[in-house]
């Protein structure tokens, strides 16, 4: 009798406990704060039915229907769960759902949580929101300690600018930077990046480039293997050798760093930066290059060098700076003229040419060269030099020169006897590429030595007159014809007067004359009793500055 009554009041005891262990979980504001231990308890809030399989399933409670679980500031909303409330975690199953806050939205098929190592494992159909950024992927792992959530079978992140894919990735809730390994690719409306590693930011939109990596955008091609792009207003900075490569081929910048900004249209290259520009098979060197699209302006200094490839050998051009103006109808939207300036200490090289000065512009206008400022040109045995010479062009070849202001025309025999003529300025015509006479005209002074058949010199003869021509052949001074009234003397080899020999202005300048690509940088002026007179009337010499380019409509 005894035994029948304490088995019916430990019968009436456990179906009392049962009932309210499911009245407290489905009334969570009666929830009883619960002893303070060294354990952060996982708490069962809701779930519409709880069943205990002893035999399937001893350690867990089966839950079935609105499960809700909270730790600490996160909630867990799921259809159904196993709950393991000796180890302090569960499984849940379908309809997942967890959240932080107002900021942090976790979606997927399956859910395990640990509570003593606060980490998350969701599987299948898995989405993380993060105020403006989502996550998609199959397989993620979340840390609650850190904030960090990794996925490593493939996975996609969306934000208000980009899509970015890889295989392997994480992302950062507190510091908002995500990570991409394998097979990365972002892509936006304007660009596209491919990568095997990138670090992104989805507060500041900055893509961080740790390996070869390739943006395409509207213009350009950039391959850069370390760098930072910033994907709101498509400005890099790009380090370790980059390139920026037109998307129609033209042309190309490569650079040890380069800022580029495709919104504003400007590029800055630093550290043996080169600009190949393929079209007008020019090529671009120096230590520091700016380029603006918007005006199409351009700037290079720092051991500046310009490589002109359009008729065989190359000429090699250096100045301490280089200044690209373009100048631009408003009305009708259209390039009136390109100017390349280069600025100061000119020196240039080709095999058969060479040339200094102290300033130069090229224009696209009439496809004329100017040299400024006590220039030099030397064409194999000959010189030329003046206060000022143009060189007029023709299909990328010289049509024909003026030299203005003091022309000096020297052409070597021997180491004594030089052909000279000086006047006040030169008109020189060429024919295939070839010199092929020219008029002096203005207080005409000449010392010529005309030769015989065997090209033995057979005297000197000196003249004086208002102009003159010569003719010339295989670059060799053939014959001088007076123009107007002259006067002169043939002096016999034998009986040559040496104070005759030479004129007053004479000079040849091997000294300073460029001997091969390298030299053309380093500066060897005239000395100054080998200056030109300071009392001549010309005295232009070009502004050294982008003022006056018209600004292109974008």
């Amino acid at each position: 009798m005894f035994c029948l009554r304490s088995s019916f009041l430990v019968l009436m005891l456990s179906c009392l406990t049962a009932v309210s262990a499911q009245e407290a979980m489905t009334m969570p504001q009666e929830e009883v704060e619960p002893v303070k231990t060294d354990t952060n308890w996982v708490y069962l809030l809701n779930a519409d039915e709880i069943r205990f399989e002893e035999y399937i399933n001893p350690d867990a409670q089966r839950l079935i229907g609105n499960v809700v679980f909270r730790h600490d500031s996160m909630y867990m909303y799921c259809d159904s769960a196993l709950f393991y409330q000796e180890r302090n975690s569960f499984d849940a199953y379908y309809n997942i759902r967890v959240e932080q806050g107002d900021t942090l939205f976790l979606y997927g098929d399956s859910l395990f949580y640990d509570g003593n190592t606060k980490l998350l494992r969701v599987r299948d159909n898995v989405r993380l929101e993060n105020k403006t950024m989502i996550l998609l992927t199959d397989s993620l792992n979340y840390d609650r300690n850190t904030g960090l959530g990794w996925f490593f079978d493939g996975g996609t992140l969306l934000d208000e600018e980009s899509t970015l894919i890889s295989e392997y990735g994480q992302f950062d809730t507190n510091t908002k930077m995500a990570v991409f390994i394998d097979g990365v690719s972002m892509e936006s409306p304007d660009y596209t990046l491919t990568t095997d590693t990138l670090h992104y930011n989805t507060d500041s939109h900055i893509a961080f480039l740790y390996s070869p990596a390739t943006i395409i955008n509207e213009d350009n091609v950039i391959n850069t293997s370390h760098g930072r792009f910033n994907t709101d207003n498509k400005s890099a900075v790009l380090l370790d050798r980059s390139v920026i490569e037109q998307n129609d081929g033209e042309s190309r910048m490569t650079g040890d760093s380069i800022i580029y900004d495709s919104d504003a249209g400007q590029m800055e290259g630093f550290g043996n930066v080169i600009i190949n520009n393929y079209k007008d098979k020019v090529d671009a060197q120096g230590e520091y290059v700016y380029y603006n699209s918007g005006n199409d302006s351009a700037v290079i200094t720092g051991k500046a060098l310009l490589i002109e490839y359009s008729a065989g050998d190359s000429m090699f051009v250096h100045a301490d700076t280089f200044r690209l103006v373009t100048f631009y109808n408003e009305a009708h939207d259209s390039i009136v003229e390109r100017q390349m300036r280069g600025f100061y200490k000119v020196r240039a090289y080709r095999p058969d040419m060479q040339m200094v000065a102290d300033s130069m512009v090229f224009t696209t206008r009439d496809s004329s060269l100017t040299l400024y400022s006590d220039p030099i040109l030397w064409n194999e045995e000959s010189q030329i030099l003046g206060e000022k010479i143009i060189f007029y062009m023709n299909d990328s070849t010289i049509d024909w020169a003026h030299v203005i202001g003091q022309a000096l025309f020297v052409q070597m025999n021997d180491d004594i006897h030089f052909n000279q003529i000086a006047g006040r300025e030169i008109k020189a015509y060429f024919k295939d590429s070839e010199i092929d006479y020219a008029d002096v005209r203005g207080n005409v002074q000449a010392v010529f030595y005309p030769l015989d058949a065997d090209s033995a010199m057979i005297g000197m003869n000196t003249t004086e007159g208002s102009s003159l021509r010569t003719y010339f052949k295989m670059r060799a001074v053939n014959k001088i014809v007076m123009l107007g009234h002259s006067s002169g003397v043939m002096y016999p080899m034998e009986k040559l007067d040496e104070k005759k020999m030479f004129l007053p202005n004479f000079n040849w300048f091997e000294r300073i004359r460029p001997l091969d690509p390298e030299d053309v940088f380093y500066w060897r002026g005239k000395r100054a009793e080998e200056q030109l007179k300071k009392n001549s009337s010309n005295k232009e010499v070009p502004l050294p500055t982008l003022q006056g380019g018209k600004k292109r409509k974008r």
